[in-house]
């Protein structure tokens, strides 16, 4: 009698286990929707319910649902957030062009006269360095020559 008592526990057990199972692992797609904040969470807990009555036939397809949802992305894999942010980087970064051109404009001009400059003042050195070379030959031939290198 005992053994019959046992049996029909666990059989009671197996099927409260089996059931509750069943719940918990309906309710999954349901989980997966509310984390994302999906926009059609009510729906998809509604249709984990009925896929209870169609022996979870409908349920692999509620998990995708579920999981084509992001808060970032929306229903697409890109990122519509960081593509219009990026897009405004680029309109920003457009309208600073010409004035880049600009300042470069100004800058080569800058460059080109301060080479000028720097190749005047390098042949007015080099014409001073001739100019001393030259006083410095004649000043040696004006000199006394010593007595012992006659």
């Amino acid at each position: 009698m005992f053994l019959d008592y046992l049996a029909l526990f666990f059989l009671i057990f197996a099927s409260l286990a089996i059931f509750y199972g069943i719940i918990a692992i309906h309710d999954i797609p349901y989980e997966i929707a509310k984390k994302r904040n999906h926009p059609h969470l009510e729906a998809i807990h509604y249709a984990g319910w009925v896929s209870l009555f169609t022996l979870h036939v409908i349920w692999p397809f509620l998990w995708i649902w579920a999981t084509l949802w992001q808060k970032e992305n929306g229903w697409g894999n890109g990122n519509h957030q960081k593509d219009s942010q990026t897009l405004q980087n680029l309109i920003a970064i457009s309208g600073q062009v010409p004035e880049l051109q600009e300042s470069t404009r100004k800058l080569e001009a800058e460059v080109a006269r301060l080479n000028q400059e720097l190749q005047a003042l390098s042949a007015q050195l080099h014409a001073k360095a001739d100019i001393n070379t030259g006083m410095d030959n004649n000043i040696g031939t004006n000199e006394p020559q010593s007595e012992g290198s006659l």
